[in-house]
């Protein structure tokens, strides 16, 4: 019953996800891919084949049109446009209150805790490897943000954007790497702080 639920869970929110990238217009399958990989990722990653089948759903819930475009030289692509529809369904979700607050889930603290069974060295290595993959993640967030600044300001940007939720959702995926960090950096700095003490 808890695994249909939570099934249930990530296919709703995949639904919602896929519905807000849909707001900045018409988008193929692979666009829609390379959004999920370089905007949407700091709060909803998806593979392509998670994308896909959703895709799929909500064509047939009637959220979303999908039209054939013919290319030469080259399979033809789906296109895919918000209906009336999807439209409302997503301005209902949006000013729904979430069931409850996100909840961590990380692999890497399961094993910090049990890093008495495994040793500090492990436990320093692991750590150091989430500093370079949250680094990476910074670089690109910050690549993102430069792009979407265009040369203005935040302020300016702020100012005339036509949609600021996209930038907002980006400041927030930067403020957890930056706290990720901050954790590593304080817990790296303390296993040495052990170790020089006995």
């Amino acid at each position: 019953m808890t695994i249909i639920i939570r099934c249930y869970r990530v296919h709703m929110s995949l639904k919602y996800a896929v519905l807000a990238a849909l707001l900045e217009g018409e988008a193929s399958g692979y666009e829609l891919s390379k959004v999920f990989d370089v905007s949407l990722a700091n709060f909803w990653p998806a593979t392509p084949q998670q994308l896909y089948r959703e895709l799929e759903r909500l064509a047939r819930d009637g959220l979303i049109e999908a039209r054939v475009v013919q290319q030469e030289r080259r399979p033809n692509k789906r296109m895919f446009t918000l209906t009336e529809a999807g439209r409302e369904d997503l301005g209902s979700f949006a000013v729904t209150p979430p069931r409850r607050p996100t909840a961590v889930r990380d692999e890497l603290l399961v094993k910090i805790q049990a890093m008495d069974a495994g040793g500090p060295e492990a436990a320093r290595a692991l750590i150091e490897e989430r500093m370079t993959w949250s680094r990476g993640k910074l670089d690109r967030y910050e690549r993102l943000r430069d792009r979407l600044l265009d040369g203005r300001s935040e302020d300016e940007y702020l100012a005339v954007a036509d949609r600021i939720g996209p930038y907002l959702t980006l400041m927030g995926g930067i403020a957890f790497e930056e706290s990720v960090l901050g954790w590593c950096e304080r817990a790296l700095a303390l296993l040495r702080r052990r170790a020089a003490v006995g």
